[in-house]
């Protein structure tokens, strides 16, 4: 495979029978890719990531349940509506892909983005997640007003400056359109422990969806809606559904999200990896999943 390769062709080349597809749901046309057999598992990708971060752990999930990676509206081969990019909108599309399915409810896993859409979903809809794992962010809470927008030097290495950067109207566009490339490669030196983890292949294709205007807008969208999903967020009641929290080591800002916010919490711990789990740490994430969801 190349990075000219379809999703179709992407979701051929891993083992499992997975095939990429789009359902319509609410009236916003969701990708995803699906393959394996058993119960329902919904995986949901992050920024500035696509389905296919999620390439090495969907084979060795696919064993035991139904994976379906689905593709946030704004990104990839989803939708790039105008509105609808607070996380409680956003989770609504997945409740509607659940549905679409001929399912009721489903094991449900969210990394970044992800995570924080996979957490509204679980507290807007509670009875389509039988159990929910996050993965490396908590859902938005008033925590994220106490970001610097200058780090001292002992929060240099946890300087999180995109999250101003994708505030800004019109301007990420006109910086990042055809430049992708760059904002992947930086994150990429940032956030892993082992570079190789995400290849040459895997960054062009992050690359190609975080170059075009439509798809550097919606995921601004992502981040421009956090103080609804504050304020959303301040309404929910703690999650009761069993609770699983993935992070890796020093960094446990959904561990401590989720004290207050759900009544069961399974912590795992990710040594050895940065921001991308998944990524980095396959074998070992996909093991906590299965371990988890039983």
């Amino acid at each position: 495979m190349h990075e000219a390769s379809t999703d179709a062709q992407l979701a051929e080349s891993l083992s499992g029978d997975f095939r990429s597809d789009h359902a319509r749901v609410g009236g916003t046309r969701i990708h995803y890719v699906a393959g394996g057999s058993g119960e329902p598992l919904i995986l949901l990708p992050g920024w500035p990531q696509t389905w296919w971060q999620a390439r090495k752990i969907m084979p060795l999930l696919a064993r035991r349940y139904r994976v379906i990676v689905a593709e946030l509206r704004g990104m990839g081969a989803s939708d790039t509506p105008a509105d609808g990019y607070d996380k409680k909108t956003m989770a609504e599309d997945i409740h509607q892909l659940i549905h679409h399915l001929g399912y009721t409810s489903a094991f449900v896993a969210g990394h970044d983005i992800g995570s924080m859409v996979a957490f509204s979903l679980a507290a807007n809809h509670p009875e389509s997640v039988r159990k929910l794992a996050l993965l490396e962010e908590p859902h938005p809470d008033e925590a994220l007003y106490d970001f610097r927008l200058l780090p001292t030097d002992d929060q240099r290495a946890k300087h999180r400056w995109w999250f101003a950067f994708n505030q800004v109207a019109n301007v990420p566009e006109d910086l990042l359109e055809g430049r992708g490339r760059v904002l992947i490669d930086y994150l990429c030196t940032r956030n892993l422990r082992n570079p190789e983890a995400i290849d040459e292949q895997a960054r062009e294709i992050y690359a190609a969806a975080y170059s075009r205007r439509e798809g550097i807008r919606a995921a601004n969208g992502w981040y421009q809606n956090f103080a609804r999903d504050i304020e959303d967020g301040k309404k929910y009641a703690p999650l009761e559904m069993p609770v699983a929290a993935l992070y890796f080591t020093g960094h446990t800002d959904v561990l401590t999200s989720l004290a207050t916010r759900a009544t069961s919490v399974t912590p795992f711990e990710i040594p050895n990896s940065g921001h991308y789990l998944a990524e980095e740490q396959p074998d070992l994430v996909a093991a906590h999943l299965a371990d988890f969801f039983g």
